[in-house]
């Protein structure tokens, strides 16, 4: 489920799918949770983690979703496993919980 275009032997790519990754809650987010429909909300002096959703239908793009990564996991990882290696990805500690 999470996948990217990759090119073809014939140069054309494959159908996009919906892809997840873990970003930190910057200052100034205005996002809202779609799984519980409450404010992604940035804290001082804690660091927080949602997960933003690029989702395709039918292999175009229609959206982005914003997830608490707990709403995330609770939902059951709609869009597949958030994507590794992201700037801002969540700590091990985290990581292991979804694991």
């Amino acid at each position: 489920m999470a996948t990217t275009a990759v090119s073809t032997k014939r140069g054309q790519s494959a159908k996009k799918q919906s892809r997840a990754v873990v970003r930190r809650i910057e200052a100034g987010n205005a996002a809202v949770c779609v799984e519980c429909s409450q404010s992604v909300k940035f804290a001082a002096r804690i660091i927080r983690f949602q997960v933003i959703c690029n989702v395709y239908v039918k292999g175009r793009w229609d959206r982005v979703e914003h997830f608490h990564e707990a709403c995330y996991q609770a939902a059951g990882q709609p869009h597949g496993s958030p994507l590794e290696g992201q700037p801002d990805r969540m700590p091990s500690s985290i990581a292991a919980r979804s694991a």
